[in-house]
C-alpha cells in the first residue's frame, strides 16, 4: 500500500467515519434529551389544570401525564442502552486525533519533524489511535451487555 493509498483509504476514511458516527450519535442524544426535558416540564404544567378541554372534548390529564412519564422513561432507557453521549464524545475525539495526526504528518511537525521514516511513524500512530478506540468501544459494549 502506498503512502497516498494509506492516507486516503485508511486515515481519511476512518476520520470521516468517526466524524459521521459522532454527528449521528450527537443528534440522537440531543433529540432524546429534548423529548425528556420538554415532556418533564409539561408534567407539572398539566398537573395544575383541573381538566383539559377544547371545545366539547375533554381529555383525562392523568392519562396524558402518565403517557408523558412513559415516554420520558423510554427515552432515558434508550439513551442509557445505546450510550449515544459516550459514543458521540469518543468518536469525535478519535476523529479529531486522526485529523491532527494527518496535519502533523503533512507539515512534518511534532514527532514527525525528526522522524527517520515519517510514514512508518504515521501508520503506527494512526493504527494505535484506531486500536485504542476499538478497545474503548468493546468496553462500552461489554458494559451495556453486563
Amino acid at each position: 500500500m502506498t503512502e497516498e493509498e494509506y492516507i486516503r483509504d485508511r486515515l481519511i476514511a476512518q476520520q470521516k467515519w468517526y466524524s459521521k458516527e459522532s454527528t449521528k450519535n450527537k443528534k440522537r442524544f440531543q433529540r432524546l434529551k429534548i423529548i425528556e426535558i420538554v415532556l418533564a416540564a409539561m408534567i407539572p404544567f398539566l398537573s395544575g389544570f383541573s381538566a383539559l378541554c377544547w371545545y366539547d372534548n375533554c381529555l383525562n390529564k392523568d392519562v396524558i401525564i402518565g403517557i408523558f412519564g412513559i415516554i420520558i422513561t423510554v427515552a432515558a432507557g434508550i439513551l442509557m442502552l445505546f450510550s449515544n453521549q459516550e459514543k458521540w464524545i469518543e468518536y469525535r475525539t478519535t476523529s479529531e486525533q486522526l485529523k491532527s495526526e494527518k496535519i502533523r504528518f503533512e507539515t512534518k511537525t511534532g514527532v514527525y519533524k525528526a522522524a527517520k521514516n515519517p510514514f512508518d511513524l504515521l501508520v503506527d500512530r494512526v493504527e494505535l489511535i484506531i486500536s485504542d478506540e476499538n478497545a474503548k468501544w468493546r468496553e462500552i459494549i461489554n458494559n451495556e451487555e453486563g
